[in-house]
């Protein structure tokens, strides 16, 4: 935590319409940051005639943009304005600048950005997929087909490249490789490679073993089929290969073994795809541009959506490195199931059977959960236990764990004496609710006449429905809950976590507790959901300590990205936060705001229920944690061996308004004390992170607007991941 600032700084450090230029050159090579594109845009200047081209098309589109009304929110991203940038790169690179020659620019330019829009939205619509450099490859092409009737810019527009020769000193395949990388932005020389391949070393060292190991593959195999080496390093269509490793290995999935192999065998099959674009297209005249890169990675990327593949990332960052760092910390944090229930119970109850029980929950039935009551010996009745009135469960309250509608209910059917089963009516008197969610949970085994509710009827968690029995195939009264995927008794199974409840004093957001686990259900109280709950446009203002001392002053502004999280603004960074299933949470850091991390360690999550010496743990962005060296280590560690290095934290509530933790790396032997003293007007009062500590410091700002989306969630689905 050295060299932290201590100015109040809370505005973007570059004005929009900048930003979104840069951001449209940093989009080229799938990686984000201002910095990164103005290095780029630099590194162009070595042929200033496509640099100017590609500039002038992207502020022309911009422009457009501005003119009729774009939300300039999505412009500044670069997403929808870096085909453009590579349509006026395509048109610099064969015509000199001139007043015809922008003219054309800024036709294709406009027309880029139309069809971006337009392709965007229908592919996002219909099938979940980013058009990647389709527009580019259209516009292009339609220029180049086109220039073959406007003699007049042929007769004055065409021009000389500039010749870099390459460099002797190194390899053959080498300089082909520098090439390629250089091609990407229409510069294929040597120069602009090395360039380009150091800028994104800074960046990210997956990116460029992934571009290495593409090109060598996608060459290597494409010598072995056309029976000379030379040949393939000469082809100018060689950075479809690095392009398709990298977006497959390292962007559109996370990066992990898997998605390594996966991107190796679609570079393979692009092999095939390139040399019969390359025939056909040459006919024309045109260049086979990215139309390789993106007919191959759409098509693998759509197929992997089909299986459901687990190693899709829910949030881009700004780099591979950094989406597999908050993919890693997420991955524990929120069920990897949908399905998700509270308990059917409150007090405490204990496992009497899981998934795969020992006994009745086996095959199609297998994912399901019986609880029972049981005393400080494990016992589930007093006495000889031969009465069911022995029994501790028996007509305790069954609650609903879903919010959903009553569509079935069977309530008539005798409680069967201890010592005997009804193997006829397996499921007993038994409810089934429909899931607003889409899925039907059914429980079983109820007191008979105890059930409360009648078929039609609208519940939501918590709601009682009945009374715990040992009607049905049950041995001793328990409450028998299962998620099925349609209405009908006796269906197959599906599996499903149980969220918001408590082991002893160890809580639980989400999971499933193993037999013979004792759980209770806890509720949020209203102190801790107010002290989590803040106000748009609200400011945090704070005093910042070191040792003791006062060393400066800052501000937090609270406000609402697109998709509806809210999130602490700093400067350019942003720390989105949320309610999740009865827990307030810090969903991730964007950005490399020094105190914004302060406020993700000292607290990156918190029940919304209070009890003194509960305790819980969470994960913690390894970026966050270690800074940018370290963190960029433990990424390209883990993208080999997933999950290696973890920074994990501990947290308790030491009273009623505090929270005590540490946070700890054992690879890197790091640990961090953190507190957090919380009030009802403050809310974040103090924050203590090792020797540094925020104070806020009240305002007389009035509250205008209370977020509704960052209420306490009860219907139990997961949260909006921030800034997708």
């Amino acid at each position: 935590m050295d060299n932290l600032p201590s100015s109040n700084r809370n505005t973007p450090l570059l004005p929009p319409y900048i930003a979104a230029i840069l951001n449209s050159y940093s989009e080229v090579f799938f990686i984000q940051g201002k910095l990164s594109g103005l290095i780029l845009l630099a590194i162009g200047l070595i042929n200033y005639n496509t640099a100017l081209a590609g500039l002038f098309s992207v502020a022309v589109a911009y422009t457009f943009a501005y003119f009729i009304g774009f939300n300039k929110s999505y412009l500044n991203s670069g997403y929808y304005t870096y085909n453009p940038l590579l349509a006026g790169f395509a048109i610099g690179y064969i015509f000199q600048l001139s007043w015809l020659t922008l003219g054309i620019i800024a036709i294709a330019s406009v027309l880029a950005f139309v069809l971006t829009v337009f392709l965007s939205n229908i592919f996002y619509l219909y099938l979940r997929l980013q058009i990647l450099s389709i527009p580019f490859v259209i516009v292009s092409s339609l220029v180049y087909l086109a220039g073959a009737r406007f003699t007049n810019i042929y007769v004055s527009g065409l021009y000389s490249q500039p010749l870099y020769q390459d460099f002797v000193f190194l390899p053959d395949a080498v300089n082909a490789f520098f090439k390629a990388m250089g091609t990407i932005m229409f510069m294929p020389n040597v120069l602009s490679g090395i360039l380009i391949t150091v800028m994104m070393l800074a960046k990210s060292r997956i990116l460029v073993v992934l571009a290495v190991a593409g090109f060598a593959l996608g060459t290597s195999i494409n010598a072995l089929f056309s029976g000379t080496l030379a040949q393939s390093l000469a082809d100018m269509s060689n950075f479809n290969y690095i392009l398709i490793a990298i977006a497959i290995g390292g962007v559109f999935n996370v990066p992990s073994p898997k998605s390594f192999g996966i991107a190796a065998i679609a570079v393979a099959t692009s092999t095939l795809l390139i040399n019969a674009v390359n025939v056909f297209w040459s006919q024309f005249g045109i260049p086979v541009f990215t139309l390789p890169f993106t007919l191959i990675t759409l098509s693998f990327i759509y197929m992997l959506s089909l299986v459901d593949y687990q190693q899709r990332p829910l949030i881009f960052k700004s780099t591979p490195e950094e989406t597999l760092d908050h993919f890693l910390a997420s991955k524990n944090r929120f069920p990897s199931n949908p399905i998700t229930l509270r308990m059917p119970f409150f007090g405490t109850w204990s496992v009497w059977q899981g998934f795969n029980g020992r006994w009745t929950h086996r095959g199609i039935w297998r994912h399901a959960y019986d609880f029972v009551v049981t005393d400080a010996t494990g016992s589930s009745y007093l006495n000889a236990g031969d009465r069911l009135e022995d029994y501790f469960a028996y007509r305790q309250p069954v609650v609903s764990p879903v919010r959903g509608r009553v569509i079935k209910v069977v309530g008539y059917f005798v409680d069967n004496p201890i010592g005997s089963v009804d193997t006829i009516n397996n499921w007993g008197n038994m409810i089934i609710i429909e899931d607003e969610r889409g899925y039907f949970i059914e429980m079983s085994h109820f007191a008979q006449d105890s059930i409360e509710v009648f078929e039609g009827q609208w519940v939501e968690p918590g709601a009682q429905l009945g009374l715990c029995g040992n009607s049905g195939y049950s041995p001793q009264p328990h409450i028998h809950i299962q998620v099925q995927a349609s209405a009908l008794m006796g269906s197959e199974t599906l599996p499903f976590s149980f969220i918001h409840y408590t082991e002893g004093n160890i809580y639980h957001n989400h999971g499933l507790p193993a037999e013979n686990k004792q759980v209770a259900t806890v509720l949020p109280t209203p102190l801790h959901d107010q002290l989590t709950t803040f106000i748009l446009d609200e400011k945090l203002d704070y005093k910042i300590f070191k040792n003791g001392n006062e060393i400066g002053d800052l501000q937090f502004v609270v406000r609402m990205a697109l998709d509806g999280t809210f999130y602490f603004s700093r400067g350019d960074s942003k720390l989105y936060f949320g309610k999740y299933a009865g827990s307030f949470f810090i969903y991730h850091l964007d950005g490399n705001d020094q105190y914004l991390k302060l406020v993700y360690l000292a607290l990156a999550s918190m029940p919304l229920h209070n009890r003194i010496q509960l305790n819980w743990d969470d994960s913690i962005s390894n970026f966050a944690a270690l800074g940018r060296v370290r963190g960029g280590i433990a990424a390209f560690i883990n993208s080999f061996v997933p999950g290696k290095i973890t920074t994990n934290a501990q947290y308790q509530f030491s009273s009623e308004v505090s929270v005590t933790g540490q946070v700890y790396n054992n690879f890197f032997g790091i640990q961090h004390r953190t507190a957090v003293e919380l009030d009802p007007y403050l809310k974040f009062k103090t924050i203590t992170v090792d020797d540094l500590e925020l104070r806020r410091q009240p305002n007389q700002e009035p509250a205008h607007f209370v977020n509704p989306v960052n209420s306490t969630s009860t219907s139990g689905q997961l949260p909006p991941f921030g800034n997708q």
